[in-house]
């Protein structure tokens, strides 16, 4: 099975944050608060994913006001911070809506993703992802991380269900 029949057949896209929705810098002010960038392209890829009836997902393992408020704006369905092993996680979300592994895209870009990369019928990251996370995805974005990578993903998935509708 191709990489579009594969994406059609998506009914849930789940991502990390840090250098994946971000481009992986972590800035603190004087008092320690931290600070988190989002790509706004990203993020419209991420809302018409919600407009349309997918799940998203974000499974992240660092605490952060600022990705509920980023969830929030974006209608993220399911949001999971401070987690130090994602599959688990994942695999709840997909009981509660009744999905299998050939139903999910995950994106990922670093070593506590690879569990999820390896199950999942779309296993992407970003361009700048560390080479082991590229070496088990079938989809490896032209874009870094925080740079559009989190849209082409959402672009494919939404692209290849609409042209198996027709």
């Amino acid at each position: 099975m191709d990489l579009k029949e594969k994406a059609a057949k998506i009914k849930l896209l789940a991502f990390d944050v840090d250098g994946v929705m971000t481009d992986g810098s972590i800035t603190y002010d004087e008092n320690g608060v931290e600070y988190k960038t989002f790509n706004a392209k990203d993020g419209h890829g991420l809302a018409k994913m919600a407009k349309y009836g997918f799940i998203t997902a974000i499974i992240t393992g660092r605490n952060n006001g600022t990705v509920d408020r980023r969830a929030t704006d974006l209608r993220v369905t399911e949001v999971y911070q401070g987690v130090k092993n994602k599959l688990p996680i994942l695999e709840a979300i997909m009981q509660k809506y009744e999905l299998d592994f050939s139903q999910v895209a995950y994106m990922g870009d670093d070593e506590p993703d690879i569990a999820i990369l390896e199950k999942v019928a779309i296993a992407a990251c970003p361009a700048d992802a560390v080479n082991r996370v590229k070496n088990v995805c079938n989809f490896v974005s032209e874009n870094d991380g925080g740079r559009g990578a989190v849209r082409e993903l959402c672009d494919l998935v939404f692209d290849s269900v609409k042209d198996s509708e027709q």
